[in-house]
């Protein structure tokens, strides 16, 4: 992770979906910022803040309310704690196993320009695996 090597966008505000290699049982996600010790600036403004995560259920089925998708949880990541923070999902869905996770940053911790991702983690077991 170095500064500016980074999925960015446009705003404070955006969303990706991440196709996952298998169909997997999600337990928790990591997202990761640079500090403002390595920031050009001395700031990580454009940072995320709070984020929302949800799994898609195309390709599933959809749900029996019609949704195609299911929140699995709303976090908050703080620029004052480490770079790399870890944070728990629902586990309502489980037994499911997913193909597609989606993270939408609502917020960033002030650019008005532009707001960077440098990692995100996803974790869990895959569907086909034993414990």
């Amino acid at each position: 992770v170095s500064p500016g090597r980074c999925w960015s966008f446009k705003g404070h505000q955006g969303q990706v979906v991440i196709r996952l290699p298998a169909r997997v049982h999600l337990t928790a996600i990591t997202v990761q910022h640079i500090t403002k010790d390595v920031s050009p600036s001395g700031t990580v403004i454009s940072a995320p803040k709070d984020i929302t995560v949800f799994v898609s259920l195309l390709g599933n089925s959809v749900d029996a309310d019609g949704k195609e998708e299911c929140l699995l949880g709303t976090f908050t990541y703080h620029v004052e704690k480490e770079p790399m923070q870890t944070f728990p999902l629902k586990n309502v869905l489980r037994p499911r196993a997913f193909s597609y996770v989606k993270l939408l940053v609502r917020s960033n911790w002030g650019n008005p320009w532009y707001t960077c991702i440098y990692r995100v983690q996803v974790h869990g077991r895959m569907e086909n695996q034993t414990d």
